[in-house]
């Protein structure tokens, strides 16, 4: 164990265990406003309760990203001082507007939504869910922006061995931000549908004697998650190939690595479906290939030829050298990580479109339909954890990629460690931040779980008896 290494895995696990919760209270929070949507729209109760009851799991998910949000500053202010003394300028810009702006809209409207339930007007209520909605995406911008310009640096010059923005508006337009930005939304609204559709299906395996209202209610849930699931899991697919077509140029020895080429291909490249690569050797052992078909993924054409790391490498090499302040650079990839990480993510993401299409057709007939298929509910039901694993894959290839830079071709990971901090200080930091993760993941399940004993309508009716109640009456105190 090493400085650099400690640091790495502790970023590593604060930035995946945040962005559990990141897209997972956008997710929610946009489905739960179509259901309001739909209520004002119709009048009809059942979207009300819907509306209600599936909110109250968003705010769970939000308070708990807003905790490990403030961990994951902690950390990199205290491990990665370096690269903030180099990135301070750009990075603390966007940084600011998200905590300043996209933050102060996000904690205002919900407070707004939260106490205002029959004291405002329906339209007026449902305004306010939307500015949630409204500021949990600028907030991604702000992030993605800063994330984005160490993808692709923009807008900035280098002065006194620090980069420093001269064109703000060059980092709102980055090319990269655009192709994050999408990805990212479309994974994230992917995520709350199918995690709405899967605790659905949850409550309709363990409760079997519900009343002909929560029946409604749920088949209505569940209709409206599989549509969004089917709807955002082929935009996510669509902006992940315009996304991976850039890398071919922008980041070739990323892509490479998502497809294990070593050597450069010939124009007719061969897609590796499975395989492990052997980094000492560069062979790629045990892989089935398909003709011509990482051409087609690549260019949209049977023709193109992908270059290899072994090229790249060389490429880079030259670039920027064998070594920068006095560190030797080696400039490969995590292969069979972002290999396998690659192939889960797409794996995920094609298997929730595949189901949320069986799902649909399922449930099209009638609510009963749902209790005949039990099969398909413990599919859906399933479900539920995928969205994690596709995002944290997704994250994996995003960040292990960009190896050896945390700002690509300007500054590198060993650059941006702090000088001060101790293997026993970081070895402590990671052992303390493990415990906590493990403990708020355990109290928000709970949280959930307990939370799940309820049904919509028997919470509309105890949220309804407590509206009732003069709250300075004798039996209140």
């Amino acid at each position: 164990m090493n400085i650099v290494s400690l640091a790495r895995f502790q970023f590593a696990m604060t930035t995946i265990f945040h962005f559990f919760f990141v897209p997972f209270s956008i997710g929610t929070v946009f489905t739960v406003a179509v259901m309001e949507s739909m209520y004002v729209h119709t009048g009809k109760d059942e979207y009300k309760k819907m509306t209600r009851f599936w909110g109250n799991i968003f705010l769970l998910s939000f308070a708990v990203g807003v905790v490990t949000g403030i961990i994951q500053e902690f950390q990199f202010g205290m491990n990665w001082s370096d690269y903030a003394r180099f990135m301070g300028d750009i990075f603390g810009a966007p940084l600011a507007f998200e905590a300043l702006l996209s933050f102060f809209i996000e904690s205002t409207f919900i407070g707004l939504w939260m106490f205002t339930w029959n004291k405002v007007g329906k339209k007026l209520h449902l305004f306010f869910i939307w500015m949630i909605v409204f500021g949990t995406v600028t907030s991604s911008l702000w992030i993605l922006a800063a994330n984005s310009f160490m993808q692709h640096p923009v807008g900035f010059t280098i002065r006194n061995g620090r980069a420093e923005m001269v064109d703000f508006a060059a980092l709102l337009t980055n090319k990269q931000l655009v192709l994050e930005l999408g990805h990212v939304l479309t994974g994230a609204l992917l995520t709350g549908a199918t995690i709405i559709t899967g605790l659905t299906a949850f409550q309709l395996l363990k409760k079997k004697n519900l009343s002909a209202v929560n029946q409604e209610i749920y088949h209505k849930t569940m209709r409206l998650g599989l549509l969004l699931m089917l709807i955002f899991s082929l935009g996510s697919i669509g902006m992940g190939d315009v996304q991976m077509q850039a890398l071919v140029h922008d980041q070739p020895m990323k892509f490479a690595a998502t497809e294990a080429v070593y050597k450069t291909t010939g124009d007719e490249a061969p897609w590796t479906v499975v395989g492990f690569a052997d980094p000492k050797t560069h062979e790629v052992k045990g892989k089935i290939e398909i003709p011509d078909m990482l051409s087609i993924l690549s260019y949209h054409s049977t023709k193109g030829s992908v270059k290899g790391m072994e090229e790249i490498n060389s490429e880079l090499e030259k670039r920027y050298g064998t070594h920068i302040a006095g560190h030797k650079m080696n400039y490969y990839v995590p292969v069979n990580t972002l290999f396998w990480s690659f192939r889960f993510m797409a794996g995920f993401g094609s298997l929730m479109a595949l189901v949320s299409i069986v799902g649909l057709v399922m449930t099209c007939k009638k609510k009963q339909s749902l209790y005949e298929h039990r099969w398909c509910l413990w599919v859906l039901a399933l479900m539920t954890f995928t969205p994690f694993i596709a995002n944290t894959c997704g994250w994996l290839i995003t960040e292990l990629g960009r190896a050896p830079w945390t700002v690509y071709g300007l500054f590198t990971i060993e650059q941006s460690v702090s000088p001060n901090v101790s293997v026993a200080s970081l070895l402590t930091s990671n052992i303390v931040y493990f415990c906590l993760f493990t403990g708020l993941a355990v109290v928000l399940i709970s949280l959930i779980i307990r939370y799940l004993h309820n049904d919509p309508d028997e919470l509309a009716k105890k949220d309804q008896a407590s509206f009732a109640t003069d709250p300075f009456a004798k039996g209140v105190f």
